[in-house]
C-alpha cells in the first residue's frame, strides 16, 4: 500500500492558502481514482482504495496544523503497515518557483515543519515528497515568510492552480504506477 499524505493546515479560514495546496491535491486524486470520502481517524482524514492500475493506496489529510503533521502521520502508517519507502508527503515548497513540481526521495525539512514533524515523528527522512512550488516572498511582499505560505493565492496563481495541481498528481500516480526513480527521472526533467 502507498500512504499519500497532503498537508496543509485545517479549516475554512485556511482554504486556498499557499500552505494547504497538499490538501489540494490529495483532494484531487481522491475524486480522480473515485475513493470514498474522508473519514476522521488517527486526527487525520482518511481514505483508502484501490487506484487507477488497482494498486492499494491511503489518502491522508493530518488535522493537526502543520507543525504537529508528523502525529497524524505516525500512526497512520503504523495503523496500514507502511514504511516510510512506501509514504508519499505532498508539500508547498518555499525554494521553487511558483508552479514548479518536483520529487525527491529523502534529505531534509528545509525548515519546512510539517516535514520536520513527520521526519521526527517516523525517526527517518526516507521517504518521498512531491514538492510544489510557491516560490519566496517578492520583495513587494508586506510580510514575513511564514505570513507569505499562509496567504492566498493572487488571482494569476488561481488561474494556475489546476494545472498545477495536475501535474502533482500525475506524479503521484507516476510514484504508484512505476516506482519512484522512474516518477523522479519522469517530473525531475526540464522540457
Amino acid at each position: 500500500m502507498l500512504l499519500v499524505v497532503g498537508l496543509g493546515n485545517p479549516g475554512r479560514e485556511h482554504e486556498g492558502q499557499r500552505h494547504n495546496v497538499g490538501f489540494v491535491v490529495t483532494g484531487e486524486l481522491r475524486r480522480s481514482w473515485g475513493l470514498p470520502e474522508y473519514r476522521s481517524k488517527f486526527t487525520a482524514l482518511l481514505t483508502k482504495g484501490d487506484a487507477a492500475g488497482g494498486r492499494p493506496v491511503a489518502l491522508l489529510e493530518p488535522q493537526t496544523y502543520m507543525n504537529l503533521s508528523g502525529d497524524a502521520v505516525q500512526p497512520a502508517a503504523a495503523f496500514l503497515n507502511v514504511e516510510p519507502a512506501d509514504i508519499v508527503v505532498v508539500h508547498d515548497e518555499l525554494d521553487l518557483p511558483w508552479g514548479d513540481v518536483r520529487i525527491k526521495v529523502g534529505g531534509g525539512h528545509a525548515g519546512h515543519n510539517g516535514l520536520r514533524s513527520i521526519i521526527q515523528r517516523l525517526g527517518s527522512p526516507d521517504f518521498a515528497r512531491v514538492r510544489i512550488g510557491i516560490g519566496k516572498p517578492p520583495a513587494t511582499f508586506g510580510g514575513d515568510t511564514a505570513a507569505w505560505v499562509l496567504s492566498r493565492f493572487d488571482p494569476v496563481e488561481r488561474a494556475d492552480l489546476p494545472a498545477v495541481v495536475a501535474r502533482a498528481a500525475d506524479a503521484v500516480g507516476r510514484i504508484l504506477a512505476d516506482g519512484v526513480a522512474t516518477a523522479m527521472n519522469a517530473a525531475n526533467t526540464k522540457t
